[in-house]
């Protein structure tokens, strides 16, 4: 399958602003079950390209002139294979152990560790394991936009019982933690299809144990499904803060809006 993916951000303040530094995790990661065949990211500013600790193509964005708007597009064509029982094709050069760490993020509570005993078995964790979990979390936390925020950890999550795609992969890495399982954020793109979930998207990879097969595994945890040619994937890391496609801070007054619109159309 091929992905067709237009993704723009702007945020726009009221007042102008002397300085602005911006994470970018929007360039797709290069792996076995995806081939980027263009590319493009256009900015205002200095963009520089680098990879950041988890393997992932980044770029810094710096912009030093007075500004009241900063958009950010990418756009390009990326090739995805089909992925049978979500399994990666990839041989990662980390250990999959450093993604046994929670963050603050994903810190472990009482609540969230009987979750994690009540779904994951103590021994090796297979794929049907984690699918039981992925499940817990949805019937337990509803989809709801505006619920949380992105300094929203699992706990707090949990506890409200609604949340989006970033909170249940934040609650899943904090069950797997419990229980001593590797697992990892995700962010990219979806097609789509039936979901109507267009915009940038998160998910999980977690550490299966299985008769025929040992390695990460990739499951959406909001959609309860195993990722398939369908998903894009820009990057990896231990929770939101270490894998967002846009992340940073300025320097200014006034207040900021954010628009995000992102089009993913599958081309045969």
């Amino acid at each position: 399958m091929q992905l067709s993916i237009r993704h723009e951000t702007l945020y726009r303040y009221t007042q102008s602003q002397a300085y602005s530094i911006e994470q970018l995790h929007l360039t797709p990661r290069a792996e076995p079950q995806q081939q980027v065949l263009s590319w493009q990211i256009a900015t205002p500013g200095h963009c520089a390209a680098y990879v950041d600790a988890y393997g992932n193509a980044s770029h810094m964005l710096t912009l030093n002139a007075p500004h009241d708007a900063v958009r950010i597009l990418v756009e390009g064509v990326v090739a995805t294979v089909p992925l049978p029982g979500g399994r990666l094709q990839a041989h990662d050069s980390l250990p999959p152990l450093i993604f046994t760490v929670p963050t603050r993020l994903t810190q472990p509570t009482s609540m969230l560790a009987d979750v994690a005993t009540a779904c994951l078995p103590a021994g090796g964790v297979g794929t049907i394991d984690l699918l039981r979990l992925a499940a817990h979390i949805r019937a337990a936390v509803a989809y709801q936009v505006g619920a949380t925020h992105v300094a929203s950890t699992a706990a707090e999550a949990m506890v409200l019982g609604a949340g989006v795609c970033q909170d249940h992969a934040h609650i899943f890495l904090a069950c797997c933690h419990a229980r001593g399982v590797p697992a990892r954020y995700v962010s990219g793109y979806i097609d789509p299809g039936s979901t109507g979930h267009a915009a940038s998207h998160a998910w999980v990879d977690a550490w299966a144990e299985d008769g025929d097969f040992t390695g990460w595994i990739s499951i959406d945890v909001t959609h309860g499904r195993l990722m398939d040619e369908g998903y894009c994937r820009l990057a990896i890391g231990r929770d939101y803060e270490s894998a967002a496609p846009v992340r940073g801070m300025r320097r200014g007054g006034g207040d900021e809006t954010m628009r995000i619109e992102a089009q993913i159309v599958p081309v045969q």
